[in-house]
């Protein structure tokens, strides 16, 4: 049985990363992470009268319980579009539309 140079042995992680690569799919997977991290991110608060629903094309669509709140977070979208990519990294959230 041959074994492996351990110079040859990737981490799993660089591994997974090298894929993603290939496969193109990092840009999505950053904006997937943004609505399931949308909670954790903007806080109970706010997470108690919203939902983010899904991402296309650097846009970020929220559900909103009420007008008020709707307005609120209107008034607050640079803010909350400047803290989702610092937890990310990276500049995935381009605008946010409450609805």
């Amino acid at each position: 049985m041959r074994t492996r140079a351990a110079s040859s042995v990737k981490p799993l992680g660089e591994t997974l990363d090298d894929l993603v690569q290939k496969l193109g799919i990092k840009k999505k997977l950053q904006e997937y992470e943004a609505v399931l991290r949308w909670e954790e991110i903007v806080g109970e608060q706010i997470a108690r009268m919203t939902t983010a629903t899904r991402i296309s094309k650097g846009v970020l669509f929220v559900q909103v319980r009420s007008s008020t709140w709707r307005n609120e977070l209107n008034m607050r979208k640079r803010e909350i579009i400047v803290r989702i990519n610092g937890e990310l990294g990276e500049e995935i959230v381009l605008d946010i539309k409450f609805h």
